[in-house]
């Protein structure tokens, strides 16, 4: 997922005249220490960038290691409270500060948080999964070296076409409704964070299905208007919900968080997702 640059870390007077390099920190000691940077190879390739963002058609994202600043960012309790750690983590660490975490993909904002947390801790990842097979809580080690790219596209077919806007059609297959999707960006994840908080403060029902597929559909049968679109998804059939779903993670370019797991109760071997926990960014000391 990342290539390491070499040759970032020294003293000062032995510093490379490379300009791209990060600054480095000094002290009064008269020692300075230049953080090393991690190559960082998008989902999305840049594809689906707009002219004008800075990471249109790139297809790599240069990162700074974490310091002690970054475990400031990732102790504030403000921060934690507004969940706005993982967005001024990405601000921190990645080193064309034109990114903004808001206008990220969520593939490529996944990608960036990984590499970060493997340059900060290592790339072992110790957590505790639950067995699909018989619900027993064990800990497992995953090795996040492991997790590769996923550059989407693997559903497209009769039913999927990609449109030069940088959408998808989908062709439902019981309504024969087309659907044109997105792809979600950081700021659709807090909309959806913030929408789903909200509603439990006010004791709503909770419906994180409807929700995201209201933000991702921009258009039914060509039909952009919104009051349709939130009609059409409250009254999909389950069927083509099933679909949609399915259908949309196979083409959205995201990282492979699957791993091979061998339950160490009753021995039954699975594919399961890494648990994103606590412990992916604040690991036990």
């Amino acid at each position: 997922m990342s290539r390491n640059n070499l040759n970032r870390l020294g003293v000062a007077q032995n510093a490379s005249s490379d300009a791209s390099a990060t600054p480095a920190v000094q002290n009064n000691t008269g020692f300075s220490f230049t953080a090393p940077t991690e190559i960082v190879e998008l989902p999305t390739k840049g594809r689906f960038y707009p002219e004008g963002h800075p990471l249109h058609n790139q297809e790599t994202v240069e990162i700074r290691y974490m310091t002690a600043k970054e475990e400031d960012i990732l102790s504030s309790v403000a921060l934690i409270k507004n969940n706005l750690v993982i967005d001024r983590l990405i601000q921190s660490v990645v080193t064309d500060k034109r990114i903004d975490p808001d206008f990220l993909f969520v593939g490529d904002k996944n990608a960036l948080l990984v590499a970060a947390r493997i340059t900060g801790y290592g790339a072992e990842y110790e957590t505790q999964v639950i067995c699909p097979s018989c619900y027993s809580p064990s800990e497992h080690a995953f090795d996040l070296n492991d997790i590769n790219p996923h550059e989407g596209g693997d559903a497209l077919d009769s039913n999927v076409e990609e449109t030069n806007e940088g959408t998808f059609i989908i062709t439902l297959p019981m309504s024969q409704v087309r659907t044109e999707v997105r792809l979600l960006l950081g700021k659709d994840e807090k909309y959806l964070a913030q929408l789903a908080n909200n509603k439990k403060k006010g004791n709503l029902p909770e419906t994180p299905l409807t929700d995201q597929f209201k933000r991702v559909i921009v258009s039914v049968n060509g039909d952009r208007n919104r009051s349709s679109i939130d009609g059409f998804v409250d009254n999909m059939p389950a069927r083509d919900s099933r679909f949609l779903r399915t259908t949309y993670s196979k083409i959205v370019p995201n990282i492979d968080l699957n791993f091979s797991f061998e339950c160490p109760k009753c021995g039954s071997n699975s594919r399961i997702e890494v648990p994103l926990g606590p412990r992916f960014l604040w690991p036990s000391a």
